[in-house]
């Protein structure tokens, strides 16, 4: 029997490596809302579903263009 151990949400570090960016870049798209995140007591933690979200709404915006 296998287990599928996929993390349930993700540090802004983690994100950071998901898409390519810097741990600064990802912070201040936190703090700009444009992404989405929640505090866990002192960590900052991100939903697999929100990463999706952010990349859904940057194509639709630069087709929108």
């Amino acid at each position: 029997m296998t287990h599928d151990l996929r993390p349930r949400w993700y540090s802004p570090a983690e994100v950071a490596v998901l898409l390519g960016f810097g741990i600064s870049k990802v912070k201040m798209k936190i703090a700009t809302g444009e992404l989405r995140s929640i505090k866990d007591g002192k960590y900052r933690r991100i939903l697999p579903e929100w990463v999706d979200d952010y990349i859904r709404e940057q194509v639709e915006r630069q087709e929108a263009a």
